[in-house]
Protein backbone atom coordinates (compact mmCIF):
# COMPACT_ATOMS: atom_id res chain seq x y z
CA UNK A 1 0.00 0.00 0.00
CA UNK A 2 2.77 2.44 0.89
CA UNK A 3 4.50 1.82 -2.46
CA UNK A 4 1.22 2.30 -4.31
CA UNK A 5 0.57 5.54 -2.42
CA UNK A 6 4.04 6.80 -3.27
CA UNK A 7 3.69 6.03 -6.98
CA UNK A 8 0.17 7.44 -7.11
CA UNK A 9 1.20 10.52 -5.15
CA UNK A 10 3.93 11.26 -7.65
CA UNK A 11 1.44 10.88 -10.49
CA UNK A 12 -1.02 13.25 -8.85
CA UNK A 13 1.72 15.77 -8.27
CA UNK A 14 2.43 16.32 -11.95
CA UNK A 15 -1.17 17.28 -12.69
CA UNK A 16 -1.51 20.41 -14.78
CA UNK A 17 -1.88 23.70 -12.97
CA UNK A 18 -5.17 25.54 -13.18
CA UNK A 19 -5.49 29.27 -13.66
CA UNK A 20 -3.99 31.00 -10.66
CA UNK A 21 -4.33 34.39 -9.10
CA UNK A 22 -1.09 35.58 -7.52
CA UNK A 23 -0.25 38.19 -4.97
CA UNK A 24 3.07 38.79 -3.28
CA UNK A 25 3.95 40.33 0.04
CA UNK A 26 7.19 40.82 1.84
CA UNK A 27 7.02 40.78 5.59
CA UNK A 28 7.47 38.51 8.61
CA UNK A 29 10.29 37.41 10.71
CA UNK A 30 10.84 34.82 13.40
CA UNK A 31 11.81 34.02 16.92
CA UNK A 32 15.12 35.17 18.29
CA UNK A 33 17.24 35.83 15.25
CA UNK A 34 16.91 35.85 11.50
CA UNK A 35 19.86 37.76 10.16
CA UNK A 36 18.01 39.27 7.24
CA UNK A 37 17.05 35.90 5.73
CA UNK A 38 14.00 35.50 3.51
CA UNK A 39 11.69 32.51 3.26
CA UNK A 40 9.09 31.77 0.60
CA UNK A 41 5.64 30.70 1.76
CA UNK A 42 2.95 29.21 -0.50
CA UNK A 43 -0.42 29.98 1.04
CA UNK A 44 -4.14 29.60 0.36
CA UNK A 45 -6.14 32.83 0.10
CA UNK A 46 -8.62 32.20 2.93
CA UNK A 47 -9.57 35.16 5.18
CA UNK A 48 -7.59 34.04 8.23
CA UNK A 49 -4.51 33.60 6.03
CA UNK A 50 -4.77 37.10 4.62
CA UNK A 51 -5.06 38.38 8.20
CA UNK A 52 -1.77 36.64 8.94
CA UNK A 53 -0.21 38.20 5.87
CA UNK A 54 -1.13 41.68 7.11
CA UNK A 55 0.55 41.08 10.48
CA UNK A 56 3.73 39.40 9.29
CA UNK A 57 6.01 42.36 8.60
CA UNK A 58 5.08 44.32 11.68
CA UNK A 59 5.47 41.43 14.10
CA UNK A 60 7.25 38.33 12.84
CA UNK A 61 9.81 40.11 10.66
CA UNK A 62 10.28 42.90 13.14
CA UNK A 63 10.98 40.41 15.91
CA UNK A 64 13.27 38.10 13.96
CA UNK A 65 14.59 39.85 10.87
CA UNK A 66 13.23 37.07 8.67
CA UNK A 67 11.32 38.39 5.70
CA UNK A 68 8.49 36.38 4.20
CA UNK A 69 7.59 36.31 0.53
CA UNK A 70 4.02 35.06 0.21
CA UNK A 71 2.55 33.45 -2.88
CA UNK A 72 -1.21 33.51 -2.26
CA UNK A 73 -3.49 31.38 -4.44
CA UNK A 74 -7.10 30.15 -4.53
CA UNK A 75 -7.57 26.68 -3.07
CA UNK A 76 -7.64 24.64 -6.28
CA UNK A 77 -4.63 26.47 -7.72
CA UNK A 78 -2.81 26.20 -4.40
CA UNK A 79 -3.23 22.44 -4.30
CA UNK A 80 -1.99 22.01 -7.87
CA UNK A 81 0.99 24.27 -7.23
CA UNK A 82 1.87 22.50 -3.96
CA UNK A 83 1.64 19.06 -5.60
CA UNK A 84 3.97 20.14 -8.39
CA UNK A 85 6.42 21.87 -6.05
CA UNK A 86 6.66 19.13 -3.44
CA UNK A 87 6.93 16.35 -6.02
CA UNK A 88 9.77 18.16 -7.78
CA UNK A 89 11.50 19.07 -4.48
CA UNK A 90 12.95 22.12 -6.19
CA UNK A 91 13.12 24.08 -2.96
CA UNK A 92 11.30 27.08 -4.42
CA UNK A 93 9.06 27.26 -1.34
CA UNK A 94 10.17 26.67 2.20
CA UNK A 95 6.70 26.45 3.76
CA UNK A 96 3.30 25.70 2.26
CA UNK A 97 -0.23 25.40 3.50
CA UNK A 98 -1.20 21.77 3.12
CA UNK A 99 -4.07 19.83 4.62
CA UNK A 100 -4.69 16.54 6.35
CA UNK A 101 -5.51 15.13 2.92
CA UNK A 102 -1.95 15.65 1.63
CA UNK A 103 -0.01 14.72 4.79
CA UNK A 104 -0.24 10.89 4.47
CA UNK A 105 1.17 10.56 0.97
CA UNK A 106 3.43 13.64 1.06
CA UNK A 107 5.13 12.10 4.10
CA UNK A 108 5.21 8.63 2.56
CA UNK A 109 6.95 10.08 -0.49
CA UNK A 110 9.54 11.85 1.66
CA UNK A 111 8.42 15.32 0.62
CA UNK A 112 7.95 16.76 4.13
CA UNK A 113 10.33 17.63 6.94
CA UNK A 114 9.25 16.02 10.24
CA UNK A 115 8.57 18.56 12.98
CA UNK A 116 8.87 16.30 16.04
CA UNK A 117 12.34 17.51 17.05
CA UNK A 118 11.89 21.17 16.14
CA UNK A 119 8.55 22.98 16.36
CA UNK A 120 6.73 20.27 18.31
CA UNK A 121 9.62 19.93 20.77
CA UNK A 122 9.71 23.64 21.68
CA UNK A 123 8.09 24.04 25.12
CA UNK A 124 6.79 27.51 24.20
CA UNK A 125 4.86 26.03 21.27
CA UNK A 126 2.84 23.80 23.61
CA UNK A 127 2.26 20.88 21.28
CA UNK A 128 0.15 19.12 23.91
CA UNK A 129 -2.36 21.96 23.61
CA UNK A 130 -3.21 20.98 20.02
CA UNK A 131 -6.58 19.19 19.82
CA UNK A 132 -5.94 15.47 19.58
CA UNK A 133 -8.06 14.79 16.45
CA UNK A 134 -6.23 17.59 14.63
CA UNK A 135 -2.74 16.44 15.63
CA UNK A 136 -3.60 12.88 14.61
CA UNK A 137 -4.83 14.09 11.22
CA UNK A 138 -1.50 15.88 10.59
CA UNK A 139 0.67 12.96 11.67
CA UNK A 140 1.80 9.80 9.90
CA UNK A 141 3.91 6.86 10.96
CA UNK A 142 4.24 8.26 14.46
CA UNK A 143 5.69 11.60 13.28
CA UNK A 144 4.21 15.10 13.15
CA UNK A 145 4.54 16.54 9.64
CA UNK A 146 2.46 19.71 9.81
CA UNK A 147 1.19 22.18 12.39
CA UNK A 148 -2.37 23.53 12.14
CA UNK A 149 -3.11 27.16 11.41
CA UNK A 150 -6.79 26.46 11.77
CA UNK A 151 -9.01 23.42 11.80
CA UNK A 152 -12.67 22.89 11.14
CA UNK A 153 -15.54 20.50 10.99
CA UNK A 154 -18.86 21.26 9.31
CA UNK A 155 -22.21 22.45 10.63
CA UNK A 156 -25.49 24.02 9.61
CA UNK A 157 -25.98 27.79 9.73
CA UNK A 158 -29.52 29.15 9.81
CA UNK A 159 -31.28 32.47 10.25
CA UNK A 160 -32.93 32.43 13.67
CA UNK A 161 -35.18 35.39 12.85
CA UNK A 162 -36.51 33.81 9.65
CA UNK A 163 -37.14 30.52 11.43
CA UNK A 164 -39.06 32.31 14.17
CA UNK A 165 -41.16 34.24 11.67
CA UNK A 166 -41.99 31.02 9.84
CA UNK A 167 -42.82 29.17 13.06
CA UNK A 168 -39.97 26.67 12.60
CA UNK A 169 -37.87 25.25 15.40
CA UNK A 170 -34.45 23.82 14.56
CA UNK A 171 -34.05 20.39 16.21
CA UNK A 172 -30.92 19.76 18.30
CA UNK A 173 -29.81 17.15 15.74
CA UNK A 174 -31.56 17.83 12.43
CA UNK A 175 -31.95 15.26 9.68
CA UNK A 176 -31.53 16.02 6.00
CA UNK A 177 -35.22 15.33 5.41
CA UNK A 178 -36.09 18.00 7.96
CA UNK A 179 -33.63 20.44 6.38
CA UNK A 180 -35.25 19.91 2.98
CA UNK A 181 -38.67 20.61 4.50
CA UNK A 182 -37.40 23.83 6.10
CA UNK A 183 -35.77 24.90 2.85
CA UNK A 184 -39.04 24.38 0.99
CA UNK A 185 -40.96 26.52 3.49
CA UNK A 186 -38.42 29.36 3.56
CA UNK A 187 -37.50 29.46 -0.11
CA UNK A 188 -38.64 32.74 -1.68
CA UNK A 189 -40.48 33.68 1.51
CA UNK A 190 -38.73 36.98 0.86
CA UNK A 191 -37.70 38.30 -2.55
CA UNK A 192 -34.36 36.77 -3.55
CA UNK A 193 -34.18 34.43 -0.54
CA UNK A 194 -32.93 30.88 -1.13
CA UNK A 195 -34.08 28.18 1.24
CA UNK A 196 -30.54 26.79 1.50
CA UNK A 197 -27.05 27.33 0.11
CA UNK A 198 -24.90 24.31 -0.73
CA UNK A 199 -21.69 24.16 -2.72
CA UNK A 200 -22.17 23.23 -6.35
CA UNK A 201 -18.90 24.59 -7.71
CA UNK A 202 -16.65 21.99 -9.36
CA UNK A 203 -13.58 20.96 -7.41
CA UNK A 204 -12.94 18.04 -5.08
CA UNK A 205 -12.35 20.53 -2.28
CA UNK A 206 -15.50 22.42 -3.20
CA UNK A 207 -18.77 20.56 -3.73
CA UNK A 208 -17.38 17.05 -3.16
CA UNK A 209 -16.59 17.86 0.49
CA UNK A 210 -20.15 18.57 1.70
CA UNK A 211 -21.67 16.08 -0.74
CA UNK A 212 -19.52 13.23 0.59
CA UNK A 213 -20.70 13.88 4.14
CA UNK A 214 -24.28 13.55 2.87
CA UNK A 215 -23.28 10.31 1.12
CA UNK A 216 -21.80 8.95 4.36
CA UNK A 217 -24.83 9.63 6.51
CA UNK A 218 -27.27 8.36 3.87
CA UNK A 219 -25.53 4.99 3.90
CA UNK A 220 -23.27 5.41 0.90
CA UNK A 221 -19.55 5.21 0.23
CA UNK A 222 -17.15 5.72 -2.67
CA UNK A 223 -15.80 2.16 -2.29
CA UNK A 224 -16.65 -0.77 -0.11
CA UNK A 225 -14.00 -2.47 2.04
CA UNK A 226 -12.81 -4.51 -0.97
CA UNK A 227 -12.39 -1.46 -3.25
CA UNK A 228 -15.54 -2.10 -5.26
CA UNK A 229 -16.91 1.27 -6.43
CA UNK A 230 -20.33 2.10 -4.98
CA UNK A 231 -21.04 5.42 -6.70
CA UNK A 232 -24.08 4.60 -8.82
CA UNK A 233 -25.97 2.60 -6.23
CA UNK A 234 -27.47 2.68 -2.75
CA UNK A 235 -26.75 5.56 -0.43
CA UNK A 236 -24.43 7.36 -2.82
CA UNK A 237 -27.04 7.58 -5.56
CA UNK A 238 -29.69 8.59 -3.02
CA UNK A 239 -27.46 11.33 -1.62
CA UNK A 240 -26.57 12.83 -5.00
CA UNK A 241 -30.20 12.84 -6.14
CA UNK A 242 -31.18 14.52 -2.87
CA UNK A 243 -28.39 17.10 -3.16
CA UNK A 244 -29.18 17.98 -6.78
CA UNK A 245 -32.94 18.11 -6.25
CA UNK A 246 -32.63 20.26 -3.13
CA UNK A 247 -30.42 22.78 -4.89
CA UNK A 248 -32.58 22.89 -8.00
CA UNK A 249 -35.75 23.49 -5.98
CA UNK A 250 -34.59 25.59 -3.05
CA UNK A 251 -30.94 26.49 -3.61
CA UNK A 252 -29.10 29.70 -4.34
CA UNK A 253 -29.01 31.36 -7.75
CA UNK A 254 -26.14 30.01 -9.84
CA UNK A 255 -25.74 27.02 -7.53
CA UNK A 256 -23.67 25.06 -10.05
CA UNK A 257 -20.91 27.67 -9.71
CA UNK A 258 -21.27 28.50 -6.01
CA UNK A 259 -18.50 27.47 -3.65
CA UNK A 260 -17.54 28.34 -0.10
CA UNK A 261 -16.96 32.03 -0.80
CA UNK A 262 -20.16 32.51 -2.76
CA UNK A 263 -22.28 30.82 -0.10
CA UNK A 264 -20.56 32.81 2.65
CA UNK A 265 -21.43 35.99 0.76
CA UNK A 266 -25.04 34.87 0.25
CA UNK A 267 -25.45 34.03 3.94
CA UNK A 268 -23.80 37.30 5.00
CA UNK A 269 -25.98 39.35 2.67
CA UNK A 270 -29.25 37.75 3.75
CA UNK A 271 -29.77 35.83 0.51
CA UNK A 272 -29.96 32.38 2.12
CA UNK A 273 -31.99 31.06 5.04
CA UNK A 274 -29.62 28.12 5.70
CA UNK A 275 -26.15 27.06 4.73
CA UNK A 276 -24.30 23.79 5.37
CA UNK A 277 -20.52 24.22 5.29
CA UNK A 278 -17.28 24.59 7.23
CA UNK A 279 -17.33 25.68 10.85
CA UNK A 280 -14.56 28.16 9.99
CA UNK A 281 -17.18 30.53 8.54
CA UNK A 282 -18.69 31.26 11.95
CA UNK A 283 -16.14 33.94 12.78
CA UNK A 284 -16.91 35.82 9.57
CA UNK A 285 -20.67 35.68 10.16
CA UNK A 286 -20.23 37.00 13.71
CA UNK A 287 -17.63 39.64 12.84
CA UNK A 288 -18.38 43.18 14.10
CA UNK A 289 -19.12 44.40 10.56
CA UNK A 290 -21.22 41.38 9.55
CA UNK A 291 -24.78 42.36 8.49
CA UNK A 292 -26.09 39.12 10.06
CA UNK A 293 -24.19 39.24 13.36
CA UNK A 294 -26.43 37.88 16.11
CA UNK A 295 -28.99 36.55 13.64
CA UNK A 296 -27.36 33.18 12.95
CA UNK A 297 -28.15 29.90 14.65
CA UNK A 298 -25.75 26.95 14.64
CA UNK A 299 -26.72 23.29 14.44
CA UNK A 300 -24.75 20.06 13.96
CA UNK A 301 -24.21 18.69 10.48
CA UNK A 302 -27.49 17.02 9.44
CA UNK A 303 -27.65 13.24 9.64
CA UNK A 304 -29.72 10.28 8.52
CA UNK A 305 -28.18 6.89 9.37
CA UNK A 306 -25.15 8.05 11.38
CA UNK A 307 -24.88 9.79 14.74
CA UNK A 308 -22.55 12.49 13.40
CA UNK A 309 -21.61 13.61 9.91
CA UNK A 310 -19.30 16.61 10.31
CA UNK A 311 -16.00 16.51 8.47
CA UNK A 312 -12.47 17.13 9.76
CA UNK A 313 -10.10 19.43 7.91
CA UNK A 314 -7.08 21.54 8.74
CA UNK A 315 -5.04 24.04 6.79
CA UNK A 316 -1.59 23.53 8.21
CA UNK A 317 2.03 24.50 7.65
CA UNK A 318 4.40 21.94 6.19
CA UNK A 319 8.11 22.38 5.39
CA UNK A 320 9.36 21.15 2.04
CA UNK A 321 12.09 18.56 2.55
CA UNK A 322 14.28 20.33 -0.01
CA UNK A 323 14.09 23.71 1.76
CA UNK A 324 17.52 25.20 2.41
CA UNK A 325 16.13 27.43 5.18
CA UNK A 326 14.51 24.93 7.49
CA UNK A 327 15.50 26.73 10.69
CA UNK A 328 13.84 29.96 9.55
CA UNK A 329 10.84 28.00 8.26
CA UNK A 330 10.46 26.36 11.67
CA UNK A 331 10.52 29.77 13.36
CA UNK A 332 7.77 30.97 11.02
CA UNK A 333 5.59 27.97 11.91
CA UNK A 334 6.22 28.49 15.62
CA UNK A 335 4.96 32.05 15.21
CA UNK A 336 2.07 31.42 12.82
CA UNK A 337 0.69 28.38 14.67
CA UNK A 338 1.84 29.25 18.16
CA UNK A 339 -0.33 30.39 21.07
CA UNK A 340 1.09 33.91 20.82
CA UNK A 341 -0.40 34.43 17.37
CA UNK A 342 -3.86 33.71 18.74
CA UNK A 343 -3.47 36.59 21.18
CA UNK A 344 -2.16 38.88 18.45
CA UNK A 345 -5.02 38.04 16.07
CA UNK A 346 -7.54 38.62 18.86
CA UNK A 347 -6.00 42.00 19.61
CA UNK A 348 -6.12 43.07 15.98
CA UNK A 349 -9.31 41.46 14.67
CA UNK A 350 -11.33 40.35 17.70
CA UNK A 351 -11.60 36.97 19.38
CA UNK A 352 -14.39 35.77 17.11
CA UNK A 353 -12.05 35.98 14.11
CA UNK A 354 -8.99 34.19 15.47
CA UNK A 355 -8.02 30.97 13.65
CA UNK A 356 -10.27 28.35 15.28
CA UNK A 357 -10.21 24.65 15.90
CA UNK A 358 -6.60 24.02 16.90
CA UNK A 359 -5.97 24.46 20.63
CA UNK A 360 -7.72 23.38 23.81
CA UNK A 361 -6.65 26.63 25.45
CA UNK A 362 -8.66 28.65 22.94
CA UNK A 363 -11.90 26.91 23.92
CA UNK A 364 -11.05 27.31 27.60
CA UNK A 365 -10.34 31.04 27.19
CA UNK A 366 -13.08 33.17 28.84
CA UNK A 367 -12.50 36.04 26.40
CA UNK A 368 -12.96 33.73 23.42
CA UNK A 369 -15.99 32.11 25.01
CA UNK A 370 -17.54 35.55 25.43
CA UNK A 371 -16.90 36.84 21.92
CA UNK A 372 -17.60 33.50 20.23
CA UNK A 373 -20.48 32.55 22.53
CA UNK A 374 -22.80 31.98 19.58
CA UNK A 375 -20.77 29.15 18.10
CA UNK A 376 -17.65 28.05 20.00
CA UNK A 377 -19.26 25.07 21.77
CA UNK A 378 -20.77 23.77 18.53
CA UNK A 379 -17.45 24.04 16.69
CA UNK A 380 -15.46 22.34 19.45
CA UNK A 381 -17.99 19.51 19.71
CA UNK A 382 -18.04 19.00 15.94
CA UNK A 383 -14.25 18.67 15.74
CA UNK A 384 -14.07 16.33 18.73
CA UNK A 385 -16.85 14.13 17.31
CA UNK A 386 -15.46 13.82 13.79
CA UNK A 387 -14.86 10.19 12.77
CA UNK A 388 -12.22 10.01 9.98
CA UNK A 389 -11.80 6.25 10.30
CA UNK A 390 -15.50 5.44 10.64
CA UNK A 391 -17.60 8.11 8.90
CA UNK A 392 -20.40 5.95 7.56
CA UNK A 393 -22.35 2.75 8.13
CA UNK A 394 -19.90 0.29 6.57
CA UNK A 395 -16.17 -0.47 6.67
CA UNK A 396 -13.97 1.66 4.43
CA UNK A 397 -10.73 0.74 2.64
CA UNK A 398 -9.10 4.10 3.54
CA UNK A 399 -9.81 6.85 6.09
CA UNK A 400 -11.43 10.21 5.42
CA UNK A 401 -14.78 11.91 5.88
CA UNK A 402 -15.20 14.49 3.11
CA UNK A 403 -12.51 12.82 1.04
CA UNK A 404 -10.91 9.38 0.72
CA UNK A 405 -7.27 9.50 1.80
CA UNK A 406 -5.65 8.17 -1.36
CA UNK A 407 -3.71 10.28 -3.89
CA UNK A 408 -6.04 9.37 -6.76
CA UNK A 409 -9.01 10.96 -5.04
CA UNK A 410 -8.11 14.51 -6.06
CA UNK A 411 -8.41 13.68 -9.76
CA UNK A 412 -11.45 11.44 -9.29
CA UNK A 413 -13.15 13.99 -7.05
CA UNK A 414 -12.51 16.79 -9.51
CA UNK A 415 -13.94 14.78 -12.41
CA UNK A 416 -16.91 13.76 -10.28
CA UNK A 417 -17.57 17.35 -9.23
CA UNK A 418 -17.72 18.44 -12.84
CA UNK A 419 -20.27 15.73 -13.64
CA UNK A 420 -22.34 16.45 -10.54
CA UNK A 421 -22.21 20.21 -11.08
CA UNK A 422 -23.48 19.59 -14.60
CA UNK A 423 -26.41 17.71 -13.08
CA UNK A 424 -27.16 20.62 -10.75
CA UNK A 425 -27.19 22.92 -13.78
CA UNK A 426 -29.68 20.58 -15.48
CA UNK A 427 -27.29 19.66 -18.31
CA UNK A 428 -27.48 15.94 -17.54
CA UNK A 429 -29.40 13.68 -15.22
CA UNK A 430 -28.01 12.61 -11.85
CA UNK A 431 -28.20 9.01 -13.08
CA UNK A 432 -26.00 9.74 -16.11
CA UNK A 433 -23.49 11.62 -13.96
CA UNK A 434 -23.36 8.75 -11.48
CA UNK A 435 -22.69 6.19 -14.23
CA UNK A 436 -19.76 8.20 -15.55
CA UNK A 437 -18.19 8.61 -12.13
CA UNK A 438 -18.81 4.96 -11.22
CA UNK A 439 -16.70 3.85 -14.18
CA UNK A 440 -13.77 6.05 -13.15
CA UNK A 441 -14.05 5.05 -9.49
CA UNK A 442 -13.99 1.38 -10.44
CA UNK A 443 -10.76 1.90 -12.37
CA UNK A 444 -9.17 3.33 -9.24
CA UNK A 445 -10.57 0.51 -7.14
CA UNK A 446 -9.07 -2.14 -9.44
CA UNK A 447 -5.57 -0.71 -8.88
CA UNK A 448 -5.92 -1.31 -5.15
CA UNK A 449 -7.55 -4.70 -5.60
CA UNK A 450 -4.42 -5.82 -7.43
Amino acid sequence: MRRRLARAGAAVAVAALGAAGLSGCTGAGAWLSGGGDTINVLMVNNPQMTDLQKLTAGYFTKQTGIKVNYTVLPEDSLRAKANQEFAAQAGQYDVATISNYEVPFYSTNGWLEPLDDSVAADPSFKQSDILKPVQAALSAGGHIYAEPFYAESSMLYYRKDLFQQAGITMPPHPTWDQIAQFAAKLNKSRPGLAGICLRGQPGWGQMIAPLTTVVNTMGGTWWDADWNAQVDTGGFAKALTFYVTTLQKYGEAGAAQSGYTECLNDMSQGKAAMWYDATAAAGSLEAPDSPVKGKIGYAPAPVEQTKNSGWLFSWAWGIEKASRKKADAEKFIEWASGPGYTQLAAQKFGWAQVPPGTRTSLYDNPEYQKDAAAFYRQVHTAIENAQPTNPGVQKRPAPGIQFVAIPEFSALGTDASQAFSSAIAGKESPEAALRRVQAEAQQVGRKYQK
